[in-house]
């Protein structure tokens, strides 16, 4: 174990298969538990490749990634799937929601994956659903709502109940992948002041990424990709 960030990244450098041009190389990188980080670049850069690369769903080139002090390549694939699920919530752009399950049905999902997020579910709120329902009404979700289908959710509904399924059981860190590009600009702000508020109120890290500049006033760190990515200047 090394010491604990919710990421650290060392020496990183990814190419994909059969081509010798890195797209990421960063020598360093760190988020600290309980840090909020925006970053920002054009589409296309690499941002969602680093995230999949901080997510262990790829793997390096060479060089470390470390989540909550465990370096993810030292993993085989079933501990690093496993790892993933204790510890990561993702928010994706086009949110993945399982369409024909329910909102409710839809949050409890990382629970039945992950022995850890049900039990520390459990234990904050007596049980994984309660917890669910805590989650869904601070993300302003009226349990009226909480048996009706996904997909006869408004677009700010559905992202909503993705934020609630990525914090569901404390994760250590979540990762968001653009995942305000399809709201108008007063949802953008107010779903990101709730996960903001809800990241910092569970002490889990924020790792936002976005082309979209104008929404990294909210947030109390804020980097460029090009900052911290060799492979994009050189």
């Amino acid at each position: 174990m090394v010491g604990r960030a919710a990421v650290r990244l060392s020496r990183l450098v990814f190419a994909w298969p059969g081509q010798e041009r890195a797209v990421i190389r960063i020598s360093s990188f760190s988020l600290a538990p309980g840090e909020q980080v925006f970053l920002s670049g054009p589409s296309g850069s690499g941002k969602s490749t680093l995230l999949a690369l901080i997510g262990g769903i790829l793997r390096p080139r060479s060089g470390s990634v470390t989540v909550n002090g465990v370096c993810l390549h030292s993993l085989g694939g079933w501990a690093r799937d496993a790892f993933r699920g204790d510890e990561i919530g993702f928010i994706f752009q086009q949110f993945n929601l399982i369409p024909y399950l329910s909102i409710l049905e839809n949050v409890l999902i990382p629970c039945h994956f992950s022995r850890k997020r049900r039990l520390r579910a459990k234990e904050a709120a007596g049980s994984p659903l309660r917890a669910a329902h805590r989650l869904l009404e601070r993300l302003d979700l009226a349990p009226d709502l909480w048996n009706r289908q996904v997909t006869r959710l408004s677009v700010g509904q559905q992202q909503r109940v993705a934020a609630a399924r990525a914090l569901m059981g404390g994760p250590s860190l979540l990762i968001a992948d653009e995942p305000t590009s399809s709201l108008d600009a007063d949802r953008r702000e107010g779903f990101l002041r709730l996960l903001l508020r809800e990241c910092r109120e569970a002490g889990a890290g924020l790792l936002f990424v976005s082309h979209d500049r104008s929404l990294a006033e909210a947030f109390p760190v804020r980097l460029e990709f090009t900052e911290i990515n060799e492979a994009a200047t050189g």
